[in-house]
């Protein structure tokens, strides 16, 4: 350990490996960009990661009210990625098409941290596993997330603490497989939407998760429309369907009943 008195914040940071981690394969000005944007990604993803695990303890513990200042650092980091997207489409598509060739089969699409968040909030789809032969360490950490109850399972197990009527399929099931919208648990939270003030901490852990949700909306329409502008229609790296594919992703919804109450309240 480091004596306090000669820590150097360069030391602190370990900007020494931090500043040369970047290793641009071609010779093109561009890439550099393009290396940045993604790996400040990844440490944003990191940061996601402690705060939505923290998110889960704590909901397991009933402590509702401390929650909600990690799930508002989650928000805020998504509105960072977010607008990161903005720094990306600067790259023109002359610029990208003249180093894209060195991505070979690498792609966002094989992103582990990604999926371990899409798992946390419950979004679960196992097959996103394969993409992590190749570094183990990733895999198991996926994987747990993957067999772990989520944001959205512990929740739903809150809610019926507090008293309120949960179908049991909601509360003991397979966690890996994909979740299913149950009517029986909108009716539920529409309960706690129709009594606010009764059950105000449930209230505003609903709100901060249908934030969560709302930005990765966003997050995800900003992406297709970056990738539109700099490609067009072209096959993403990786084999994937590109835009087509990230459109296709807009509309998905880790906490659905909390969307859909709406409509009956």
């Amino acid at each position: 350990m480091t004596d306090p008195q000669d820590m150097t914040y360069a030391r602190y940071l370990a900007l020494d490996d931090l500043l040369s981690a970047q290793h641009p394969v071609s010779d093109r000005h561009d890439e550099l960009l393009f290396i940045i944007i993604h790996q400040t990604k990844e440490l944003w993803l990191k940061q996601m990661i402690a705060e939505l695990k923290l998110a889960l303890d704590q909901i397991r513990a009933d402590a509702l009210v401390p929650v909600y200042k990690g799930l508002a650092r989650v928000s805020r980091i998504q509105a960072v990625m977010t607008l990161s997207w903005d720094i990306l489409a600067t790259m023109t598509p002359s610029d990208y098409s003249r180093f894209r060739y060195v991505l070979g089969t690498s792609s966002g699409f094989q992103s582990d941290q990604f999926r371990t968040v899409e798992y946390l909030l419950g979004l679960k789809d196992g097959a996103f596993l394969r993409y992590q032969e190749d570094r183990p360490h990733a895999q198991a950490a996926m994987r747990a997330a993957l067999e772990a109850p989520s944001l959205w399972d512990e929740a739903n197990r809150a809610l019926a603490r507090a008293g309120i009527a949960v179908p049991e399929t909601a509360l003991e099931r397979d966690w890996a497989t994909p979740y299913q919208p149950d009517p029986a648990v909108e009716a539920a939270w529409t309960e706690v939407y129709r009594d606010t003030e009764r059950y105000w901490n449930l209230y505003q852990l609903a709100e901060k998760l249908v934030d969560l949700d709302d930005a990765l909306g966003t997050w995800r329409h900003k992406h297709a429309q970056t990738v539109e502008r700099v490609i067009g229609f072209k096959r993403g790296t990786g084999g994937t369907a590109g835009v087509q594919y990230l459109q296709s992703t807009v509309g998905k919804r880790a906490f659905p009943e909390l969307w859909t109450l709406r409509t009956a309240l």
